[in-house]
């Protein structure tokens, strides 16, 4: 009978062991029988809303352009988005809202950003207008506008 109960503790010995040692094993050792828990999603970073400066300064008045083109540097005053922004200069005729110039520039992380109006006319009076949009969130806009003529 002592021969029986010995090799019964022997075997429920054995037992607990294996078990212990089953549930020890896993990933990360936590306990969770080999689940892998899923790592918390990093927050989306958001970007700072654009805002930008020009150095064509008309103040109230009408910017006198010396030539038919017209140089703007454009500088990005808040935290650049990672990708850069895109730039759109829009150049409008007061008198009838026609075109005068309108060019895109592929999105950019370096400042200034050098853009060109062209084709001014004597003494026409237009409104420019510059757009810049964060290249990867859509939402991520600022615009002003100023008037220009050429002299």
């Amino acid at each position: 009978m002592l021969k029986q109960l010995s090799f019964r503790l022997i075997v429920f010995s054995l037992f607990v062991i294996l078990v212990s040692a089953a549930c020890g094993k896993g990933s990360g050792g936590s306990g969770g029988g080999g689940v892998t828990p899923t790592p918390p999603t990093p927050p989306t970073p958001t970007e700072e809303n654009i805002v930008f400066t020009y150095d064509i300064d008309p103040g109230s008045n009408i910017y006198a352009a010396l030539g038919t083109t017209q140089e703007v540097k454009i500088t990005v005053t808040s935290k650049m988005p990672t990708a850069g922004v895109i730039t759109d200069i829009v150049v409008k005729k007061d008198s009838d809202g026609s075109v005068v110039s309108s060019s895109t520039l592929a999105a950019s992380t370096m400042v200034p950003i050098n853009g060109m109006i062209s084709n001014l006319a004597t003494n026409v009076v237009c409104t420019a207008t510059i757009t810049l949009k964060s290249a990867t969130t859509a939402t991520n806009t600022a615009t002003k506008t100023f008037k220009i003529a050429k002299k």
